[in-house]
């Protein structure tokens, strides 16, 4: 997995130092097996490959760690910011000398990728996000760090932009782990094993106390489609091919094999009818088609410079909505959170009203400058 922004391969660094006082002493021809062995893991994932085909001395400049640096790019392309990336990069910068040139590291530079995204996509300058008269929808992730969330850098947080940010909030000083009241283990994993509809072992446990939202959407696709994990690799990402037969162990002795015949035609749903043979015994299923691009319901786009209208900032899908038509809102609260790409972001009103109308539910996808919602001033 070495090359380009990441490290050189465990190979080079044995070969170079071999007859001197720091030689390793590992066997060449193990490491050789076990480079041929993931040169070929590697080949599977080659849809997943950044586009990185080179070192890049750009880095100086903006100063973002390796792993950022492939995991932004990305970020860009799925908010349509792809063609920009010079721009990006330019921001990334800008928004880290606005924390303070702070140390990056996980997860304080995917923070910093945040707000670089959220600053080209609506283009605002570092001049603007500045400015105290200038409302700015900040992402979830700023906002959390700027609160303390992360712990406090040495110094502190630049004044100025921590007040914007948490817009009169108070910010955490002391160490945030240790604000955390004690965890009950029994009754975490009791709300856990509900959600999820089965036992959990230790190590499911940990992984849903960490990540609750991620670990139970797992759960639920894991119970929807079974054990996955017992596909080869190219056919769990890439799919079968009419007239593959595959062999599937889904547990030591019991082995499903499999045959596809044939797809029948897309419908109005983007699902498919896949024929296939289990076992020697003909099968039907209708599942979604992967290669069918998902539409985007056409949405009103919010007119510029009518505070009123609340814009999406960026495409993405609908989150959670906080508030109901015919609501009574305070400049400051949150109507709704978008979220694109591991980036969250909650959308405030700007101003004391009334929300007149809201134009989208959770799940909903938008793209950028479409009209959310429409709070009446008053």
């Amino acid at each position: 997995m070495s090359g380009t922004t990441s490290q050189p391969c465990l190979g080079s660094l044995v070969e170079a130092m071999r007859n001197t006082e720091r030689d390793t002493g590992l066997a060449t021809d193990a490491i050789r097996r076990i480079s041929f062995y993931w040169e070929s893991v590697r080949a599977g994932y080659t849809a997943f490959e950044a586009d990185q085909k080179s070192g890049a001395s750009e880095v100086y400049l903006h100063e973002m760690p390796g792993g950022q640096f492939t995991n932004l790019k990305e970020q860009a392309r799925s908010l349509g910011l792809g063609g920009r990336w010079q721009e990006v990069a330019a921001a990334y910068r800008q928004a880290n000398d606005l924390f303070g040139d702070i140390i990056k590291v996980t997860p304080s530079s995917k923070v910093v990728g945040d707000m670089a995204l959220m600053m080209v996509s609506q283009g605002l300058s570092a001049e603007d996000v500045l400015d105290p008269d200038k409302d700015v929808a900040f992402p979830a992730s700023v906002v959390e760090m700027m609160h303390g969330d992360l712990g406090q850098p040495p110094g502190g947080w630049p004044k100025a932009l921590q007040k914007k940010v948490l817009k009169g909030g108070k910010a955490v000083m002391v160490r945030p782990g240790s604000l955390l009241p004690p965890a009950d283990l029994t009754a975490a994993r009791a709300e856990a094993e509900k959600l999820c509809q089965r036992e959990l072992t230790d190590d499911e446990l940990a992984s849903y106390l960490m990540y609750p939202k991620i670990f139970t959407e797992f759960a639920a696709m894991s119970r929807k489609y079974g054990p996955l994990s017992a596909l080869p690799t190219h056919v769990f990402f890439y799919g079968m091919q009419p007239g593959d037969e595959i062999m599937v162990e889904i547990e030591t002795g019991k082995v499903l094999v499999i045959v596809l015949q044939t797809l029948g035609e897309v419908d109005d749903e983007g699902h498919v009818k896949v024929f296939f043979e289990l076992n020697g015994e003909p099968r039907t299923i209708r599942v979604p088609h992967r290669s069918v691009a998902a539409k985007i319901q056409a949405r009103r786009k919010a007119e510029e410079g009518n505070d009123t209208h609340l814009a999406a900032p960026f495409p993405g899908v609908i989150s959670t909505i906080a508030v109901k038509d015919g609501q009574r809102v305070k400049a400051g609260d949150v109507i709704l959170t978008l979220e694109a790409m591991k980036m969250e972001t909650a959308l405030r009103a700007a101003h004391n009203g009334t929300v007149k109308e809201l134009l989208v539910r959770p799940g909903n996808m938008v793209d950028a400058k479409d009209l959310l919602s429409i709070v009446e001033v008053g």
